[in-house]
């Protein structure tokens, strides 16, 4: 790498010359940072807002989930059976899910072998459980706090290997060719620095591999650490290509402290109530909805490995009806509701558990558990210790104290556009984790995890293979970038002397109050177009209301923009899924009438609203592209599963001639 400062526009600008920046600290970063160096390549850095601030170092359930092949017992699988599984889930590329099947068992035997304590029996097999949408139980955990030790296992090696990184270091614009459509640098603020003129950082490259997750911030009701703001803006300002950005994930969350409120919680039948503002008129408002006890209570307890709310589960007592009423109390009738773990359901005035009662799937799998103690807490403890512990390390006591929750935004499985390779139709942009939108409508839980970990080693694989070259001379980069580079440092001078300003705090309360009202679990065609119109209108005047009066609050500027230019795609790509005769699908309802009033909520899970992947719109996947202030929108096929040709004498020639990469 080599390294000189430079002015330009009045700016004192540090400037790298390598090869691959890597942006972003979570466990796709890491493992793409990590893999290059296996591979051979040494001339790379990681740059990173804040060391370990992502959601992979800040997130989990109660036994967060790591999907992968199953590699025990008697059940069936195989590459293949994975692969179109995960295809089955829809709107998913069939090659890429293919790759994802096929790297599973590398990326998680690599994770074994750097110490993440997947757990085993004493034959050496890595047991399974079902997890959400997955029909052969190929998912396993290492706790509540999965992700968070793939991050520390990662992070131990990138020390070892002595990587470099940039900590403090916010990327918050990629800079491409004026004339190709290719990567060929990114700006960053360096919040180290005192002084904003010289706070600014310049990237010279030949890759990009992008690691930053999902937009997370843009949702006021949200279980992503606060932490984690995502940046997909800066790359679709620079030409890159979104798909599915129809496909946020929901569910039900703690709010005091953000956490996913999944599969044990759940299965051990907590009891939901809510109350007025001031904690007063406490109410059972499940009950109403429910036919029994019986049908409540598996409700309640499928809602742990059915965790997302999903279109298709509502109908019929279904698990996610429970979200829907969640949603419906709190943003309708304006009330705070809670989980309780102290106390059992109540049902007819009688606090009541009692496993005769219980249909018999839940009873067998608490039996098994050994969980039919007294109280919701206690059968926690039996079967999940961890699940409690967790919130005692943030001083709460479920033992004592009940949970106030909400239906929060959790997951974006729509996100940039990447081939098999994980490369953006913007050429040497490698987006990987969750920035990568590869995971169709219901992916199975912890398919994320498996994905990032695959997709940041096959950019990795393509990188040290065909992108190896050193970046261009500092001038010859200059000349291809200059447009851009201006552009950016035109806002930055604008905003320095414009100086701090309120709006920076009240434009993204406005953002996140607009996509949960908008852009949550309910989509209404007239309010998601007035949303998206209104977003336009922010886009178009957000550099004039910004200002900065510090290095943190440049850094800030460029953080609202990004967001700001996020949330009108987001909004727009929604819109013209309804406008094109999208139904409910996936995490979400699309209201054809007033369905969250008393004696219409169940009208939301009536099959003739329901996606049955027969219109175009619907079995298709929606890729939009931001170009002059335009969403442009274009509906692509699903490629199918590929078959192979495995033939071994023409596998082995193929590799031995180094022509596999070839697309």
């Amino acid at each position: 790498m080599k390294s000189d400062t430079f002015e330009i526009n009045g700016f004192r600008v540090m400037c790298h010359s390598l090869n691959t920046l890597i942006i972003g600290s979570g466990a796709a970063s890491l493992n793409a940072a990590v893999s290059l160096h296996s591979l051979g390549v040494s001339d790379f850095i990681i740059a990173t807002a804040k060391w370990g601030a992502g959601t992979t170092n800040n997130a989990g359930s109660d036994k967060q989930t790591y999907y992968k092949l199953s590699l025990c017992g008697r059940e069936k699988d195989s590459v293949i059976a994975m692969a179109r599984d995960l295809f089955n889930g829809h709107c998913m590329h069939g090659d890429i899910a293919l790759c994802e099947a096929q790297g599973s068992v590398r990326a998680f035997m690599n994770l074994v072998s750097l110490g993440v304590p997947f757990p085993q029996d004493k034959y050496g097999a890595w047991a399974g459980y079902k997890t959400d949408n997955d029909p052969r139980g190929r998912a396993t955990s290492a706790g509540p706090y999965t992700s968070k030790i793939m991050f520390g296992v990662l992070a131990a090696e990138i020390k070892r290997r002595e990587i470099r990184v940039l900590d403090n270091h916010h990327v918050v614009a990629l800079l491409k060719d004026e004339k190709n459509a290719e990567i060929k640098g990114a700006l960053a603020v360096n919040t180290n620095e005192k002084d904003p003129r010289q706070s600014l950082v310049l990237f010279n490259v030949t890759n990009i591999i992008m690691g930053t997750g999902g937009p997370g911030d843009i949702y006021s009701a949200s279980v992503y650490p606060v932490s984690q703001n995502g940046s997909t803006g800066m790359a679709l300002k620079a030409g890159a290509s979104c798909q599915n950005l129809t496909e946020t994930q929901f569910g039900i969350a703690s709010l005091k402290f953000r956490w996913n409120l999944s599969g044990s919680f759940q299965q051990v039948i907590p009891r939901y109530y809510s109350t007025d503002k001031k904690g007063n008129d406490e109410n059972e408002f499940l009950n109403k909805f429910f036919p029994d006890y019986r049908s409540l209570a598996k409700a309640i307890f499928l809602k742990g490995y059915q965790w997302p709310f999903d279109a298709e589960k509502i109908h019929n007592y279904g698990s996610s009806l429970i979200d829907l009423l969640v949603y419906r109390e709190k943003e309708v009738k304006k009330r705070k509701v809670f989980l309780d773990f102290t106390r059992n359901i109540t049902w007819e005035g009688i606090e009541i558990f009692d496993p005769g009662y219980l249909d018999p799937l839940v009873r067998n799998y608490l039996d098994r558990s050994g969980s039919l103690q007294g109280t919701p807490a206690e059968r926690l403890r039996a079967m999940n210790p961890p699940a409690l512990e967790l919130y005692l390390e943030q001083n709460i006591d479920l033992t004592v104290e009940p949970l106030e929750i909400a239906v929060c935004a959790q997951h974006c499985n729509g996100g940039l556009k990447g081939n098999i390779w994980w490369e953006s139709d913007l050429k040497h942009l490698f987006p990987v984790g969750e920035v990568n939108g590869s995971h169709g409508v219901s992916r199975p839980g912890g398919a994320a995890l498996n994905s990032g970990q695959v997709g940041s080693f096959r950019a990795a694989q393509y990188i040290s293979a065909r992108y190896g070259d050193a970046p261009p001379e500092k001038e010859i980069f200059l000349r291809s970038v200059n447009k851009m580079l201006r552009s950016e440092t035109d806002l930055a001078e604008c905003w320095i002397k414009a100086g701090r300003r309120k709006d920076n705090e009240s434009i993204l309360t406005e953002i996140r109050e607009r996509m949960s009202g908008s852009a949550g679990i309910i989509r209404d065609a007239d309010n998601i177009s007035k949303a998206a119109r209104e977003a336009a209108v922010l886009c178009e005047g957000i550099a004039g209301r910004l200002g900065a009066s510090s290095v943190e609050d440049l850094k800030d500027c460029y953080l609202l923009a990004d967001r700001c230019l996020t949330h009108y795609v987001w909004l727009e790509a929604i819109r013209i899924y309804m406008e094109k005769g999208g139904r409910s699908r996936g995490s979400f309802i699309v209201n054809t009438g007033d369905l969250l009033r008393d004696g219409k909520i169940e009208e939301a899970g009536k099959p003739a609203n329901l996606c049955s992947y027969d219109r175009q719109t619907e079995k298709s996947i929606l890729e939009v592209a931001y170009s002059n202030g335009k969403v442009i929108a274009s509906m692509v096929g699903v490629r199918r599963v590929p078959v192979q040709d495995l033939w071994f004498e023409k596998v082995w020639k193929n590799y031995r001639e180094d022509n596999y990469f070839d697309c």
